[in-house]
């Protein structure tokens, strides 16, 4: 029988728990391993090695290898096995190594690879700042980043180019795969709209795929000037210097991507209003789908997470503590983005969780109406803005009617499932993404 220490523990707990700690002192291996692999192009010596590779035919195929170190390729590609990047398939005399989903995404060919994102992130210049994180909890600057290199990210990013142009091909990289995912799974996010504004859209990665894949849609990247300046525009494409907190081109729909994860409350909701004003300015009578989509991180809720979801929560949990070391950003929970969007002036907003760790979510703003519905009697003797927003299948939390008995005065509130002034809740839920302005 085990015995019990002082405060209750058994020996076998408390061994437990050290490994526990163990492990979470030494998870930064399985960072720098990934990277040592890439490094030494592993992955892309397996692939083009074109069947099952054994450890002597890897060593063999590594041009730079000291041969003093060859012995040691064995432990590194077992702490990669270990973590789910290769795995090993018999041979007549020994096991070969294959790719896995994981590290096909590694490959310096692959347009949807993470290797980009991968160098910068664990590029010296933005490890150094978690070396000191404990002090920064102790001074008055803005972020880590600021206390380890002396100025804020982007400012030192100006100043280096190197670091700049990794942070660019590492967002470019992670564009392509989401905005793929986002204009197959989401095609019907895009009907009716005739102009889009990419805020904050780079050398427009995602404006390109957007702008292909809907010849009809005028597309503007928006971004710093020193950004886009000597970028062409082409066909329905252009790009547009300027400042999302003072500017953005008026739209049908405005795309922030990873964008508002960066910012704190405050500045989220002053780019949040200036979107708002960019799909707000159309002739009044006119209908159409105006709306803002954001593609960003919901966090989950703990109570909601099941043992297939744990990763995906605790990946959330690292972008979060990421974006309050570099930036002064935070990702946010559905309650936290609601709080932002009713800030700006929005009145309704859904959450569609395809895209893996992210979701869309959209915005619409009052004064347009759109989706399929049963909008003559919702509308019926009512002159004040109308909000129901469920398809019955995106995920809806925060749905509300909002209707007028005779006057401004005279709102009242509700949730959409309580019904509100003689809507009933059922004929609310009938009615998908409609949104009446001002009567």
């Amino acid at each position: 029988m085990d015995k019990a220490n002082a405060n209750g523990e058994t020996v076998n707990e408390l061994l437990k728990a050290q490994a526990h700690v163990w492990n979470h002192i030494f998870s930064f291996i399985n960072s720098m391993s990934l990277k040592c692999a890439v490094d030494l192009g592993i992955p892309d010596i397996i692939h083009n090695h074109g069947k099952p590779m054994t450890v002597s035919e890897l060593v063999a195929a590594l041009p730079t290898l000291n041969p003093t170190k060859a012995r040691n390729i064995y432990r590194l590609m077992r702490i990669l096995l270990h973590s789910g990047f290769f795995e090993q398939q018999k041979l007549s005399q020994e096991d070969g190594y294959v790719l896995t989903d994981a590290s096909r995404l590694l490959l310096k060919d692959n347009p949807f690879g993470t290797t980009p994102l991968l160098k910068v992130m664990l590029d010296p210049i933005l490890t150094k700042p978690w070396d000191i994180l404990g002090n920064w909890f102790q001074n008055n600057d803005c972020t880590p980043f600021e206390t380890a290199h002396g100025k804020p990210l982007w400012d030192y990013a100006c100043h280096y180019p190197k670091l700049g142009h990794l942070f660019n091909e590492g967002m470019a990289s992670d564009a392509r795969l989401i905005i793929n995912v986002l204009i197959d799974k989401c095609k019907g996010s895009f009907e009716g709209l005739d102009s889009l504004v990419d805020v904050g859209g780079g050398t427009g990665t995602v404006g390109k795929a957007i702008a292909h894949a809907f010849p009809h849609l005028n597309c503007t990247v928006l971004d710093l000037p020193h950004v886009v300046t000597g970028l062409k525009d082409c066909g329905n494409l252009k790009y547009v210097g300027g400042d999302m907190f003072e500017d953005v081109p008026v739209a049908d729909a405005v795309l922030l991507k990873s964008i508002l994860h960066d910012w704190d409350g405050d500045e989220c909701v002053k780019i949040l209003k200036r979107c708002k004003e960019a799909i707000s300015k159309q002739d009044k009578g006119v209908v159409i789908k105006k709306k803002v989509m954001i593609v960003d991180m919901v966090v989950m809720e703990k109570k909601k997470v099941n043992d297939e979801s744990f990763n995906l929560m605790e990946t959330q949990l690292f972008f979060d503590m990421l974006m309050m070391v570099l930036q002064t950003g935070r990702e946010r929970r559905e309650e936290e983005w609601a709080k932002l969007f009713f800030a700006a002036g929005f009145s309704n907003y859904k959450i569609t969780p395809i895209l893996g760790l992210r979701s869309l979510i959209e915005e619409r703003a009052i004064g347009a109406c759109a989706g399929p519905g049963r909008v003559d009697q919702a509308c019926e003797g009512r002159t004040g803005p109308i909000v129901v927003v469920d398809d019955g299948m995106s995920r809806r939390r925060r749905g509300s009617v909002l209707c007028n008995n005779s006057s401004a005065s005279g709102w009242l509130t509700a949730a959409a499932r309580s019904g509100c002034d003689g809507v009933d809740s059922g004929l609310a839920y009938r009615i998908w993404w409609l949104v009446i302005g001002w009567g």
